[in-house]
């Protein structure tokens, strides 16, 4: 079991969840705000996307994700932040002709899905480990993309967060630290409950942590209803976890939630297992990020769980 807990919450996320809770935050101020309420809550890491402020969509605007980096540093708390670089990856068929890209397909070369980070130079950013049927589209992240991504990530001295949605994600990035693409003991993300990824079940996350590298560090979410189970399990299961409205819009059955209300429910579940939730100092420490005061990187000294 972890005892000391790296809790992320994923505040907002770019599916289509604007319209089903009015708490999913749109614009770069709600973003932030969101963010600092997690913070204070007791959240480690905000996870951000960014959305479109009129339409509530999809954005991969640069100038959005500054507005919340900045508001959030300048607000009167501590979280590491974790901008997605995993945006720009949807492709969904045409109807008419199915060899091409219909209405909601948003391709993006890796350079372009890494431009945020690159410029903004975040603690964390994420880096999906492969393409996925994903619903009713597919997520596409070819390996050579992925292998491009990579070296752009690594040469910003950004950590990433490696995100596998099934099992040959987690080879994958596994090959990606063997072709030495992946700097210092690797950060994996375990996302499950995705239709058609891995399952949100103790056995799809065991496995998955069982090819993990030796010296990783990891976390796990399961979405919906398997948010807070999932916690749970990865503590139990010697990992870290991750919550927040861009995985789960409910506080419980029929109740809608806000992030700091599902950060402050699951502070509590760690707690009552006998665990406790880091700081974003200790986290900082614990993963050997940089220090966005000093812009130099912290010491890791306490090595990986598995």
């Amino acid at each position: 079991m972890n005892r000391n807990v790296i809790l992320t919450c994923a505040v907002t996320g770019a599916g289509d969840t604007v319209g089903k809770n009015p708490s999913v935050p749109v614009t770069p101020k709600q973003i932030a705000d969101d963010c600092i309420d997690a913070a204070r809550a007791g959240a480690s890491v905000a996870h951000i996307h960014v959305r479109d402020p009129e339409t509530g969509g999809i954005s991969h605007s640069v100038d959005h994700f500054r507005e919340v980096m900045e508001r959030v540093r300048e607000a009167n708390v501590d979280i590491v932040m974790n901008i997605t670089a995993g945006g720009g990856g949807d492709w969904i068929p045409d109807a008419g002709d199915p060899t091409r890209g219909g209405p909601g397909t948003d391709i993006q070369t890796p350079a372009e899905r890494h431009a945020p980070v690159g410029e903004l130079l975040p603690e964390l950013c994420t880096l999906d480990c492969g393409s996925l049927n994903f619903g009713d589209m597919v997520y596409v992240n070819p390996a050579d993309w992925l292998r491009e991504h990579a070296r752009l990530v690594q040469a910003a001295g950004v950590k990433p967060e490696l995100e596998c949605f099934d099992l040959g994600h987690v080879w994958f990035a596994r090959q990606l630290q063997q072709e030495g693409l992946i700097d210092g003991d690797p950060l994996f993300q375990l996302c499950l409950g995705i239709p058609w990824g891995a399952e949100a079940d103790t056995e799809t996350m065991l496995t998955m942590r069982n090819k993990l590298p030796t010296g990783a560090h990891w976390a796990a979410f399961g979405i919906g209803r398997h948010q807070m189970p999932m916690v749970a399990q990865a503590l139990l299961l010697g990992g870290h976890a991750r919550v927040g409205l861009e995985d789960n819009l409910y506080l419980e059955k029929g109740v809608l939630a806000s992030n700091a209300q599902l950060v402050e429910k699951s502070v509590t579940l760690i707690e009552n297992l006998g665990a406790r939730v880091m700081s974003p100092a200790e986290t900082r420490s614990h993963l050997g990020l940089r220090d966005p005061r000093t812009g130099k990187a912290t010491e890791n000294t306490t090595g990986g769980e598995t």
